[in-house]
């Protein structure tokens, strides 16, 4: 597998579980938070639209140049979730997979952004995380994607499937795919509207 692409809901377990797949499959491990930080020109009208584009252009750089080197197992995570949406046309004919996690258990992610927030900070938005989850569980599958409830489930077997899911995935070269409904989405930069 070339690209794994790690989507989800906050506090649903995503850099847990990319950061131990990288581990045990070796590869490159990109998160778009890990941009270099940088300055929003005064001319731009949103800064929001224009952070998440920087961002996502350095990212799918990031990918490409790993991939150019001869890297595999490429673990990418932590961007608008409205761009996986996008995932099956830039990469259509390469080698990669969506692993979306999901929990049934609203109440269970809850819980997991309360302890998050109690002992190792970051984003605490439970309505936002609520939001990303219902819709996750709602929309259909994208070219690629394969669904992993974390419901119930430890940190360890969470990890175990994920891995086992990795290694028997056949992707798809060729497809038909259109863009998916944006509205099937939750965007960070709020002037989007997609709540």
């Amino acid at each position: 597998m070339d690209f794994i692409f790690i989507i989800g809901a906050p506090a649903v377990g995503k850099t847990t579980l990319a950061k131990e797949l990288y581990k045990k499959l070796g590869g490159a491990y990109i998160e778009q938070n890990a941009v270099p930080e940088f300055e929003i020109p005064p001319f731009v009208k949103d800064a929001g639209i224009c952070e998440e584009q920087v961002c996502w252009g350095c990212l799918l750089r990031q990918a490409e140049y790993f991939r150019g080197l001869g890297f595999h197992n490429i673990v990418i995570l932590d961007f608008d979730d409205l761009r996986a949406r996008e995932l099956p046309l830039i990469f259509k004919g390469q080698s990669f997979m969506i692993l979306r996690l999901v929990s049934s258990d609203i109440r269970q992610l809850l819980s997991q952004m309360d302890h998050r927030r109690d002992n190792e900070g970051g984003l605490y938005d439970p309505e936002m995380a609520e939001s990303i989850a219902k819709k996750h569980l709602a929309r259909p599958m994208l070219p690629n994607e394969v669904s992993l409830d974390v419901s119930g489930r430890t940190k360890e077997q969470v990890l175990e499937e994920a891995y086992m899911l990795v290694q028997s995935f056949e992707p798809k070269l060729s497809y038909e795919y259109e863009l998916d409904d944006i509205n099937n989405y939750y965007s960070w930069v709020q002037s989007r509207g997609l709540h």
